[in-house]
């Protein structure tokens, strides 16, 4: 359960590290001694394996709507950029969100000021208008969306998501497939289709139809995050020589109520996925140096997984 905070509050995850910590500000070590985060292939191109995810930036809290307004209030432009060029200073080289326009412009800047950040757009065929906009920014790979995918196997219409990779692949990019359900993945697999890649959620939220707010903004979607998840889609994971992006490895936010609790998750994701395998978690560095120490811990996490 989320607290509720005001635009001049800190949301949970912060305000309790801040509380930990006798209101000290959690912080992780500068950039400059920073090690190097391992990184994975998929064909030719080069992710580190913790890539940014990018719900924090659109306002998608998974939470109260006063922690949605906190979160969009704090991603301005400008600061968008600097978090797009800390997480790059950091050895974070890839960032996966839904494509708007803050997004493009913020890559944009970024790129001008000499970022190589790479881009993965998380959309389908529901924003279809947006493709050619999407194309423009080159994203190194292009992912078909969860809540889509989900939708699309209950109504037995799985055939559009292969479509959809053929597009992608038509038009010079990696092409992915999400999934909040372990066996979507699995069907996904045994079809033996052409895509480079799965997203796969450690929660799975679509256990009844829901509205995801990024493809239906103003949805009532009620997310179910439920503690036996991760186990199931970890098991899954493994089971696919395909490379997988695991996200929601803090259950947006859930599991953050210390920064132990952070750093044990992270344990957890590197511990139970391939080695071939990244994490994609959502920073927002309002209060807390999210991006430093979500650096340190999946270091730390890869030392152990070795």
């Amino acid at each position: 359960m989320y607290m509720e905070c005001d635009p001049c509050s800190p949301p949970r995850r912060d305000f309790l590290s801040m509380m930990a910590g006798g209101l000290t500000i959690a912080s992780a070590p500068a950039a400059s001694e920073s090690k190097t985060l391992p990184i994975i292939k998929i064909k030719d191109k080069v992710i580190s394996r913790l890539v940014a995810g990018g719900n924090p930036v659109g306002g998608y809290s998974y939470g109260t709507q006063n922690f949605t307004s906190h979160m969009l209030s704090y991603f301005t432009l400008e600061r968008t950029i600097e978090f797009i060029l800390r997480c790059e200073r950091e050895g974070i080289n890839t960032w996966e969100t839904h494509y708007e326009p803050k997004v493009r412009d913020a890559l944009r800047a970024a790129w001008e000021r000499g970022s190589k950040f790479q881009w993965i757009c998380l959309t389908s065929e529901k924003q279809a208008d947006l493709f050619k906009d999407i194309l423009a920014l080159k994203p190194i790979a292009i992912c078909h969306h969860g809540g889509v995918t989900d939708d699309l196997y209950r109504a037995s219409r799985q055939n559009e998501i292969r479509d959809f990779i053929k597009k992608v692949h038509d038009a010079g990019a990696l092409a992915g497939v999400s999934t909040h359900i372990p066996d979507n993945l699995m069907r996904v697999e045994d079809a033996g289709w052409e895509h480079d890649f799965y997203m796969a959620c450690f929660y799975n939220l679509n256990r009844r139809p829901r509205e995801s707010t990024v493809v239906a903004p103003g949805s009532d979607a009620v997310e179910e995050f439920n503690p036996d998840d991760p186990a199931a889609m970890c098991k899954v994971i493994r089971a696919t020589p395909r490379t997988c992006l695991a996200f929601k490895i803090l259950g947006a936010g859930r599991r953050c109520s210390t920064q132990e609790e952070v750093r044990a998750a992270f344990r957890f994701a590197f511990s139970n996925i391939k080695p071939i395998d990244a994490v994609v978690v959502g920073m927002f560095p309002r209060y807390v140096d999210q991006v430093g120490l979500n650096v340190q811990y999946a270091l730390a996490a890869c030392r152990s997984e070795a």
